[in-house]
């Protein structure tokens, strides 16, 4: 009986340690599984029930129970650390702490849609019946349909295939479509970055210029350029480790302003000396963009007018955070016909139908690799220089997401392909897509 006890009294203690030390992580786990469940409710219309069994089935997050009512989603974890999101008009959905006020009135960005007569991609009124002679569609859909083999595994949602600025292939998993929103994580990145290119183009700012924080200029910090923040080489200390509570998941899940996480850190090496990938590098961005205008509302109005809905990209939105900053490192929604689009207006470097958003010359910037990143990142836009993707052509850069959104650019092909899903390239064989989808256009 004296052994039973003290066997008891082990396990009781080895679980009483467990619980203390995973307590933190309990918030970082309801946070996520509260966020993922309310905009995929809120933005994508999916139900509470089908985002649990897979959108939020995923390792510790799939230990946290869902429930809504008519104000807002929450999530917990056997009943503890509750977190609460709020779903915003204009805004999408923000997970809220106890002291916000649920009925706080935000400015709602202006959409500019209208109706239009012209088929995809320069409007929304169907598309091009366009056949190409030298497309093997046999090859071309079988690459397609191999992105979607084992998917309970590979997990794809969507593919398209977008040659000559027409759709020459594409497939949806069940429950999805075109029209869908999918939440492209890092892709809003490159959509964050495009701003700037715009802006530089309209002369408002220069890329080289300093990065405009007042709190750095009586160190070193000083010295940091927007160029140095696109690159990921500022020299600012950031941990960006999503399996355990680190900087990003911290901003992410915790912050009521995510402007403001990398620009309180300290600098661990001058700029442009090392290449570290920073979420919050992005999010700093995205207030230092606030700060081009005047007022919360301009800000909140440009990316729309300058850029989305300048290109008929309707579907996406784009959230902000407690503070409404657009959290440009990771929460832009759009269909996949949409992300096409964005493909699309690199691949003719900038000109929509006629109208230049950007310089041509933002393309060679974005595509020209960063120092010690090895090839594959230029600036906030991930490259083949390096040979990432073997079987694929080096010219290829990307706009790339958690588990598995891109956004593959390939301008020797005059292609455009974009892959969503739930499953990281590690699981995803995206050489594989490249190299079958390009074999088939002779």
């Amino acid at each position: 009986m004296k052994l039973f006890k003290r066997i008891l009294l082990i396990l009781v203690l080895i679980i009483g340690v467990a619980l203390i030390y995973n307590y933190p992580k309990l918030n970082i786990i309801s946070g996520y599984a509260a966020k993922n469940a309310a905009s995929n409710n809120f933005i994508a219309k999916r139900s509470l029930a089908k985002i649990e069994k897979t959108d939020n089935n995923m390792p510790l997050i799939n230990m946290a129970e869902v429930v809504t009512d008519d104000e807002t989603v929450s999530a917990s974890v056997y009943g503890m650390m509750e977190r609460k999101t709020l779903c915003r008009d204009g805004l999408g959905c923000v997970l809220v702490d106890d002291a916000y006020d649920v009925h706080t009135k935000m400015p709602v960005p202006t959409r500019y849609t209208k109706a239009d007569s012209l088929p995809f991609p320069y409007g929304n009124r169907g598309r091009k019946d366009s056949i190409f002679e030298n497309v093997n569609y046999d090859k071309l859909k079988q690459a397609v349909t191999d992105a979607f083999a084992d998917n309970e595994t590979v997990k794809t949602r969507t593919v398209m295939v977008v040659y000559k600025d027409q759709i020459i292939a594409e497939k949806y998993m069940e429950g999805f479509n075109e029209e869908t929103p999918i939440l492209g994580w890092s892709m809003t990145k490159s959509i964050l970055a495009t701003f700037y290119g715009i802006l530089e183009y309209q002369s408002k700012l220069k890329v080289s210029a300093a990065a405009p924080m007042d709190e750095w200029q009586k160190d070193e910090r000083k010295n940091i350029t927007l160029d140095h923040l696109l690159r990921m080489e500022s020299g600012l200390e950031w941990e960006e480790d999503y399996s355990t509570i680190s900087d990003v998941t911290k901003m992410l899940f915790l912050e009521e302003d995510m402007t403001a996480s990398q620009g309180k850190k300290e600098s661990i090496a001058a700029p442009g000396e090392i290449w570290n990938y920073s979420s919050g590098t992005t999010n700093l961005l995205s207030g230092i963009l606030r700060k081009q205008f005047s007022t919360h509302q301009e800000y909140l109005d440009f990316p729309y007018a300058a850029l989305i809905d300048k290109i008929g990209m309707h579907s996406m939105l784009l959230e902000a955070d407690m503070d409404g900053n657009y959290v440009g490192s990771s929460y832009g929604w759009a269909s996949t016909k949409d992300w096409a689009k964005f493909g699309l207006l690199y691949l003719r470097k900038g000109n929509w139908n006629g109208t230049q958003l950007f310089d041509s010359e933002w393309v060679d910037y974005i595509t020209t690799p960063t120092a010690n990143s090895n090839g594959v990142y230029g600036a906030h836009f991930w490259l083949n220089a390096g040979g990432k993707y073997p079987d694929a052509p080096k010219d290829i850069y990307s706009a790339n997401g958690f588990q598995g959104q891109r956004v593959f650019i390939v301008p020797s092909k005059d292609l455009v392909i974009v892959r969503t899903g739930l499953a990281n390239e590690s699981v995803f064989d995206s050489n594989a897509l490249l190299r079958d989808v390009i074999a088939a256009i002779e």
